[in-house]
């Protein structure tokens, strides 16, 4: 049975990801920081419902110690991770000459370290010596055209963007392929601070006139992640409803 470690398990798209992935068979490594409670009722909901192994782990994936430790747990309970979701981060709005260093080391520590750090070992410990395996990152439209409020989510972002790419190159001669979703409005517990004229408009905005979902994203990773994908590295793909082209 392959395996999957999904970061950011406990949320909106990190819940629809791993539910995807049982679907499919695999065993699920489901990775919280803060929501233990969240991500162990999935796991007991995914042992229920789809008859994989499914368990949780701790880690603060902007700690290098911490994801190492992570590795180390999810390596003796899971045996392997054949797919890597880097799905883990953290999101603000805020005026640029407001932003603290705090606040942007937080920003950048969160969704571009700690990928960073995950695929780091995850290359390291199986798939490189297995000449085999799939990453696939999350990172936001917001990375591929950036986002006014928002620059430090957006350079962290585009990060993760050219990470993918030039990590795919690295790696594809060792049999792994890297590829990265770049989501565009999903309604995930992120957008319930947004009012109905807000998120109007943001359908307006959007070509296909709908606004996105968790399983609209988790459907894309797991096509990327699979055979079909076989000859797809190094690309970011776009689940965003023509919002972006």
């Amino acid at each position: 049975m392959k395996s999957a470690l999904i970061t950011g398990a406990s949320g909106g798209i990190g819940s629809a990801l791993c539910r995807a992935f049982a679907a499919e068979g695999y065993a699920v490594a489901i990775h919280y920081h803060a929501k233990k409670q969240e991500a162990a009722l999935l796991a007991r909901d995914i042992r229920d419902n789809f008859g994989v192994n499914a368990q949780i782990f701790y880690a603060d994936v902007a700690d290098c110690q911490s994801v190492n430790a992570l590795f180390d747990a999810v390596e003796k309970e899971m045996g392997t991770v054949d797919v890597l979701i880097n799905n883990a981060g953290i999101a603000q709005q805020k005026l640029f000459t407001d932003i603290t260093p705090e606040e942007w080391r937080a920003m950048t520590a969160t969704n571009l370290d700690g990928v960073f750090y995950c695929c780091q070992q995850a290359l390291k410990r199986f798939m490189l010596p297995r000449h085999s395996g799939v990453i696939c990152n999350i990172s936001s439209m917001w990375g591929q055209v950036g986002a006014s409020c928002e620059v430090h989510y957006s350079a962290a972002k585009a990060g993760v963007i050219g990470l993918t790419k030039a990590l795919a190159k690295e790696v594809g001669l060792s049999g792994v392929r890297v590829n990265c979703i770049a989501p565009g409005v999903i309604m995930t517990d992120m957008m319930k601070g947004f009012d109905e004229q807000t998120l109007r408009a943001l359908r307006d905005e959007t070509p296909l006139n709908v606004l996105g979902t968790s399983k609209d994203v988790a459907d894309a990773a797991v096509f990327l992640c699979s055979d079909k994908a076989r000859f797809i590295t190094g690309q970011i793909l776009g689940v965003n409803g023509g919002f972006v082209i």
